[in-house]
């Protein structure tokens, strides 16, 4: 895939400040991505700290996300992002959506599974929705940056697999992408506190595929392995599955056939802003089987005329 990032000043902090490494074992636009940035609007609505819809009001944090259900259930290392002593500790809760009939009672315990780790000079970092019995540290423990404290997880107050990592000095929530709290829209942020090269992605895709209906929905967020296609499948169907989307955006999707013809071909217009969607087209069989051999599936989004991202890939049908 190919990531559209904000051209931002995101330089590292500067050398003997406080700084955060990343807080998970994955590459960040490829396995993981980040959701949710914290809420910069101090009234009703939400936005990030560079105008854009990537939050939601009132949220405290960053939400570091997996693409998937499956993705959680390999195991994704939550690391520590500063040496710190750890302090509040919670574990034991399910990992199960909010949106499931049988969520339980989260009054008090909407961060889940987690725990807060207490840095110098006030600073604190605390890590949100682990999954159940993951946690490998002990209040009071001593731990290092990028030292596994457990694995993310679907616990608490959430609906997608995520780490939320909320920074605080002195009780007060502090946005490392933009600690002094001076972005304005247009204008470039102070240095961020991340020691490394985090970059702020409007928006990005999760996966696309080929199937002979439309999919689920629910099995694309879970990741389950969609059936295989055939050459007598009785349509083919291109989909996407994104995340980040504005009102407006333009996706195009397309099929080529194994002689380099073109099966389908469309622009999708979403009609809504949404933190995550997926939209499919397709064509239905007429007559005779699909040729077997080799499909080329691609998908380009556009917002007016920055490329967002496109990705393409390969289906053998037989």
């Amino acid at each position: 895939m190919i990531r559209a990032f904000v051209l931002l000043a995101l330089a590292p902090a500067q050398a003997g400040a406080f700084s955060l490494s990343f807080p998970l074992e994955c590459t960040l636009g490829e396995t993981c991505h980040i959701q949710q940035f914290m809420d910069r609007d101090p009234g009703p609505g939400h936005t990030d700290f560079t105008c854009g819809p990537l939050s939601y009001d009132g949220h405290s944090g960053t939400d570091f996300a997996l693409p998937t259900l499956s993705a959680m259930q390999k195991g994704v290392q939550v690391l520590a992002a500063a040496p710190g002593i750890v302090k509040d500790l919670r574990d034991g809760m399910p990992d199960i959506s909010i949106r499931d009939p049988a969520a339980p009672d989260l009054e008090g315990r909407e961060c889940g599974n987690g725990l807060v780790l207490e840095h110098a000079e006030g600073w604190t970092t605390q890590y949100c929705h682990m999954a159940r019995d993951s946690l490998r540290v002990t209040p009071g423990q001593v731990v290092q940056a990028g030292q596994v404290l457990g694995l993310v997880g679907l616990s608490g107050n959430t609906e997608f697999p995520h780490l939320h990592l909320t920074l605080r000095r002195n009780g007060v929530a502090i946005d490392p992408f933009d600690p002094d709290g001076t972005t304005t829209c247009g204008a470039g942020p102070a240095p961020p506190l991340w020691s490394g090269d985090v970059p702020y992605t409007p928006g990005g895709l999760l996966g696309i595929g080929l199937s002979d209906r439309v999919p689920d929905y629910e099995g694309l967020k879970a990741g389950l392995p969609q059936a295989p296609v055939t050459s007598r499948a009785p349509a083919l169907v291109i989909w996407a599955h994104y995340f980040g989307a504005q009102q407006g955006d333009v996706l195009t999707l397309s099929i080529l056939g194994p002689d380099g013809g073109q099966i389908i071909a469309q622009d999708v217009t979403l009609d809504r802003t949404q933190a995550q969607g997926f939209r499919a087209i397709g064509r239905r069989l007429r007559g005779a089987d699909w040729p077997v051999g080799d499909y080329q599936l691609s998908v380009t989004w556009r917002r007016g005329t920055a490329l967002i991202d496109q990705s393409q890939s390969v289906y053998t049908l037989r």
